[in-house]
């Protein structure tokens, strides 16, 4: 019989390598953990297309229904290929404070991911702090880059080219929305100033609503949407129910889109996104619902349906930085601000069918500079510090403010080239004709609802029938001919 002897060196030697073991055990866990989470919440936010498609069908006219549901299908298509091509390296890459300059092509730099911190070695440093496999760093800011595509889709809708879309996503994603995003998450300049944005209040809703301003401008409105001596016609969506399913879809989606954006297991402040994302929804609806029935006399169920949008997105920002009790507040007043936001565009004569620019674009700004008013150390320990209602003075509110200017012009500019590009080389207008039968049938030769008569006349028939031939309109520019009013009175 023989009994092994230890030696007391041997035996510190099996305690170290032990607690190695141990470490390496839990090191493996967590990276497993932190990328389940990751992985999950971004799945949760590319299932957001389904609701973006379902809001903007709902909120357009029943010919044109089959036209969004294709651009919000393809959009994720072209924001892949286009991020992965080129909008991933000049967002996160190592470069200078305005662009990425490595790691460009394809994610094609150097990456030892999940290493975090001095011990990540790689061309895309921004992201050192996730300790996550580079794939599912780039899936999840996918999923966001995809977003910021898809808020331009229902302000263009009715009248836009399908092809010039196509074009136009692959340009929003491929440089514009990478560029901001340096400046914000890839540590670029606006990082550097002490400006916040925890999960695309600015990156992705307002450069999205930008996009679309910029786009609805070029494009001008829909034929028959305004009247001579500022008359707006109102033109109704044709399924609400369809609206409402898409906005629960969204709902649902932004338990992804901002408690996911920790990229990382925190129950903690996992726990608490949840909680202020969700408690600035339900006070944007309420907020929405009130000021509706004040101003409209009713408590119209789209000025609801943005309400709720718009909480979510004023809180995108600060969902990390903020109490739930603030989150009441600023989801309260954007559910508020975006009825006569929606208004002011419509008196402007700005047509956006589904109210992007009012959700996104002023709630975006909003959300933004509320990081500067309602920001509170003690969420986020060592990020924002206080904002300038808790004692924290002015310094954070004027980061917030300079990077929602800045963000705001450069989008707006670069959006404006890229909208006149495809106007002066492609087009990007469909034809009169086309627009009053309905891009259904014009873009894509389907129509949503083949086996329904539609026994209504159109708003836009019913501006052609009261235009003169010969003239032209004002907002559009279309000429009217004969086979315009022959094509409306056989509809």
């Amino acid at each position: 019989m023989c009994i092994a002897y230890i030696t007391p060196d041997l035996l510190r030697w099996l305690q170290k390598l032990t607690r190695i073991s141990r470490r390496i055990r839990k090191v493996d866990t967590k990276v497993m953990l932190d990328t389940m989470w990751v992985l999950i919440t971004a799945m949760l936010v590319f299932f957001m297309n389904l609701g973006f498609a379902c809001v903007e069908a709902g909120f357009q006219q029943s010919k044109n229904c089959v036209n969004i549901l294709s651009k919000n299908f393809v959009v994720f298509a072209c924001s892949t290929v286009a991020f992965w091509f080129i909008g991933y390296g000049l967002m996160f890459g190592d470069g200078n404070p305005f662009i990425g300059l490595q790691g460009l092509f394809m994610l094609g730099g150097a990456d030892n991911s999940p290493a975090m911190a001095d011990a990540y070695q790689g061309v895309y440093s921004a992201l050192n702090w996730t300790g996550v496999p580079l794939t599912a760093k780039f899936f999840f800011q996918l999923v966001f880059a995809g977003t910021a595509a898809t808020i331009v889709s229902g302000s263009v809708g009715g009248r836009i080219k399908y092809f010039s879309f196509i074009l136009f996503s692959f340009l929003l994603v491929g440089l514009v929305y990478p560029t901001v995003g340096h400046w914000i998450w890839g540590g670029g300049w606006l990082a550097k100033s002490g400006f916040w944005d925890f999960a695309g209040s600015t990156v992705v809703h307002s450069v999205g609503g930008w996009a679309a301003l910029a786009g609805a401008l070029i494009l001008g409105p829909r034929f028959g949407k305004f009247g001579p001596n500022g008359k707006i016609n109102v033109i109704p969506g044709h399924n609400m129910s369809l609206a409402m399913i898409g906005t629960l879809v969204l709902w649902l989606g932004w338990f992804g889109f901002n408690p996911g954006s920790t990229m990382a297991v925190d129950p903690r402040l996992i726990s608490h996104i949840c909680l202020t994302t969700n408690m600035a929804a339900c006070t944007g609806v309420l907020g929405a619902t009130f000021i509706s029935w004040v101003l409209l006399k009713k408590p119209d169920l789209g000025m609801t349906i943005n309400g709720c949008l718009a909480g979510l997105v004023a809180v995108t920002a600060g969902c990390a930085f903020v109490s739930i009790s603030s989150a009441a507040i600023i989801g309260l007043i954007a559910g508020i601000f975006v009825v006569p936001a929606v208004i002011f565009f419509d008196r402007a004569r700005v047509d956006d069918p589904v109210g992007a620019t009012a959700v996104h674009l002023v709630n975006g700004i909003f959300g933004t500079l509320c990081v500067g008013l309602f920001a509170q150390d003690w969420v986020s320990p060592n990020t924002t510090g206080n904002g300038l209602f808790f004692g924290g003075g002015t310094k954070l509110l004027m980061a917030q403010f300079t990077g929602a200017v800045a963000v705001g012009i450069f989008t707006f500019v670069a959006s404006a080239i890229c909208w006149l590009v495809l106007k002066y080389t492609v087009g990007i207008r469909v034809s009169l004709q086309e627009e009053i039968e309905g891009l259904d049938i014009g873009e894509h030769g389907n129509s949503a609802y083949p086996d329904f008569v539609i026994r209504k006349q159109h708003y836009s028939m019913l501006a052609a029938q009261s235009a003169v031939p010969g003239s032209t309109d004002k907002e559009t520019g279309a000429k009217f001919s004969s086979s315009h009013f022959e094509f409306a009175e056989k509809k």
